[in-house]
């Protein structure tokens, strides 16, 4: 519904009531065209006042003036003056609205005087008088009350908006300390004992090769894993310590297969489709992904090639890593804690994780990322 429908209908309602008491009036003149027209501007002016408070009011006074001395309708005519005094009151045009109200009231009395009707003239006319300054008075203060009421609502809506942003600025403050600890606590405790097993490691294998023995693979494993849960730690610390700066995405998968690539295991990466804005979770839950199966083919798969391609479309993304391992192509692969944590990353996320052996050899993951529920 248009805004000023219920506005035009109610001038049109004024108009048919004013029109009405002038024809049963007792004490009423014979309604001429130009009275007509005057009221038919008085709906006009109603029917705009929403968007024109001001001049409605000024065009509504004037015209009922006019038709209450030449017709002599009654109070019938204060209505529309009335409906908008309350309007421009109301959207605090005070001064326009106590004006206008001065004029009605002041021609309406004069009027009233001068056509006076025999025997009791001032009965009447002080009963008439009383009954619109009762109205208009009404009609101002209810405006008055009912624009302080709207004043005080919204200043409470915006002490409550306010509350709610100090709330949240509070919960924001507080969650960055607590990710300062939890930073603190980190870099104090797991930092230097993953530190103390990487020293010790890189010094085994250094006097193993200094004996001339080739270390164990077990010993270059724990060396290469040391390594890289110190780099997995600094970036979790960077992280904590800002969590808005360079966060980790498939836009940073090629600094994955470069560290791969130095561990040994060859890796092709192929991106497909146009990259759209993804959710921060998802870019980061997908980089995990393909992160965590770069490290357990390092880790599983012996000589292999990995192969990791990301396909993006508009209302999904995939990410797949495979190799040509020597895992067993039959049996189902045992869900260790990569593993696991790679799914609730893809299910938490409303998407879907398989992971399974190949036919030929290897093994493959494959996560599908619905952007709309994401």
């Amino acid at each position: 519904m248009r805004p000023d429908l219920p506005y035009a209908l109610a001038g049109v309602t004024l108009g048919a009531l004013l029109l009405g008491n002038a024809a049963v009036a007792p004490d009423a003149a014979a309604v001429h065209p130009l009275d007509l027209l005057l009221v038919l501007v008085m709906t006009a002016a109603v029917a705009v006042s929403r968007r024109f408070p001001v001049p409605a009011l000024a065009v509504v006074t004037v015209s009922m003036l006019a038709v209450h001395v030449r017709v002599h309708a009654g109070v019938a005519a204060a209505f529309p003056v009335l409906g908008m005094v309350c309007l421009a009151a109301w959207r605090d045009h005070r001064l326009p609205a106590r004006l206008a109200s001065v004029l009605f009231l002041t021609g309406f009395l004069a009027r009233d005087i001068s056509a006076a009707p025999p025997g009791r003239p001032g009965q009447v006319l002080v009963e008439r008088t009383s009954l619109l300054l009762g109205w208009f008075v009404a009609v101002n203060v209810a405006a008055l009350v009912a624009r302080q009421h709207r004043a005080y609502l919204r200043e409470a809506e915006e002490r409550a908006a306010e509350a709610e942003r100090t709330r949240e600025e509070m919960a924001l403050r507080r969650a960055g300390e607590e990710r300062l600890r939890i930073a603190r606590d980190l870099h104090d405790s797991l930092t230097h004992s993953i530190s103390v097993v990487k020293v010790q490691a890189g010094i085994a294998v250094h006097l193993a090769r200094k004996a001339g023995d080739e270390p164990s693979p077990a010993l270059l494993a724990i060396q290469e894993a040391s390594s890289a849960a110190m780099r997995e730690l600094r970036e979790t610390l960077d992280v904590l310590r800002a969590p808005d700066a360079d966060r980790l995405g498939l836009g940073r998968v090629g600094e994955l297969a470069d560290r791969t690539r130095a561990a040994g295991v060859p890796v092709r990466v192929s991106v497909s489709g146009e990259p759209p804005e993804l959710p921060e979770e998802v870019d980061q839950a997908g980089y995990r992904v393909v992160q965590e199966a770069l490290t357990n083919i390092a880790r599983h798969a012996g000589p292999a090639t990995a192969e990791v391609r990301v396909e993006y479309a508009p209302a999904l993304l995939t990410v797949s890593v495979t190799d040509d391992g020597r895992t067993p192509a039959t049996g189902s692969p045992t869900p260790g804690v990569g593993l696991r944590g790679m799914r609730e990353r893809v299910t938490g996320l409303g998407g879907t994780l398989d992971a399974a052996h190949r036919d030929g050899g290897g093994f493959a993951v494959l996560a599908r990322f619905p952007l709309e529920k994401a």
